[in-house]
């Protein structure tokens, strides 16, 4: 009892960094029907400026992860007015090729920048919490409950404030929201800000549990996290939230039982599974189009 305890918290602690991250592929394709692929590789400059502010500037942990969010919120701002408002009225294939090409662009400009080798740094979170009989370390009880409480303020951001009002009627009909004097351009890129800090929040989670940052660690990492939105249905925050636990369980009870290897196999396998069987996902809708 004692192994699967761990083995749930330890899912439960990868679930949340997958949630987080798939709350901003679901929010950017409910508002704008985008699949954000450079959302991945906003995570490792997150985890960049952790890095560095920590190891070359010195900056107390605290400082290093309020400004991986900052420059994380700007990063994906930036990335939205500059690729994608000007292809907003083009075929949704520009646009992801666009995302594709924007997130090579920064993992190879952070190879330049940084190098290819990987960065390793202090942990973030040292010790443990005895529990019973079970050993859990803190960083996994600090990650689950950082987790939680940013879903909590990201949904009553959704249900309770304008924005997010302004959010979720872009979302339904885009040009009757402009009709009613709902600025687009502003709604958009809130939508990204909210995003990108997500992905802020789940780069320093990340670090959390594995201390070191690299150019290519978004790429697996905002994969898994598409297919925690794709399981969940894309497009629903509450999904995003179901699928990311529940990819993160998956792969802590393949690890179990002696599968680690092929863990990335069964997230990819789920993602066919799901496509086949249920596309729309678990809380998904059907979108019905007129022709």
């Amino acid at each position: 009892m004692s192994l699967v305890f761990s083995q749930l918290v330890n899912g439960l602690q990868l679930g949340s960094i997958y949630a987080l991250v798939a709350l901003g592929y679901s929010m950017v394709y409910g508002i704008i029907l985008l699949l954000n692929f450079a959302h991945g590789d906003i995570i490792m400059v997150g985890a960049y400026t952790v890095y560095y502010s920590m190891t070359m500037f010195g900056f107390h942990p605290i400082v290093s992860v309020l400004l991986a969010i900052v420059i994380s919120t700007l990063l994906g701002v930036t990335i939205e007015k500059v690729a994608y408002t000007p292809l907003r009225s083009a075929p949704r294939l520009s646009l992801l090729i666009t995302a594709i090409g924007i997130s090579f662009l920064l993992e190879n400009g952070a190879q330049l920048l940084f190098g290819a080798d990987t960065k390793s740094m202090n942990v973030l979170i040292s010790g443990s919490v005895q529990i019973g009989s079970t050993n859990l370390s803190l960083a996994a009880i600090v990650t689950i409950a950082v987790s939680v409480v940013a879903m909590i303020i990201l949904t009553i951001l959704v249900q309770k404030t304008k924005l997010g009002k302004a959010m979720r009627a872009v979302s339904e009909d885009m040009g009757s929201a402009q009709l009613m004097g709902i600025s687009l351009n502003r709604t958009i890129s809130f939508t990204f800000a909210v995003g990108s800090a997500l992905a802020g929040i789940g780069s320093v989670l990340y670090l959390c549990a594995y201390p070191q940052a690299s150019p290519t660690m978004g790429s697996m990492l905002g994969l898994k996290a598409f297919v925690a939105a794709v399981l969940g249905g894309i497009g629903s925050i509450p999904g995003a939230m179901i699928g990311g636990f529940a990819i993160g369980l998956l792969e802590a009870l393949a690890s179990a039982v002696g599968l680690s290897t092929w863990k990335d196999a069964v997230v990819f396998s789920i993602l066919i599974v799901v496509l086949i069987v249920k596309p729309t996902g678990i809380l998904g809708r059907k979108i019905t189009e007129k022709v």
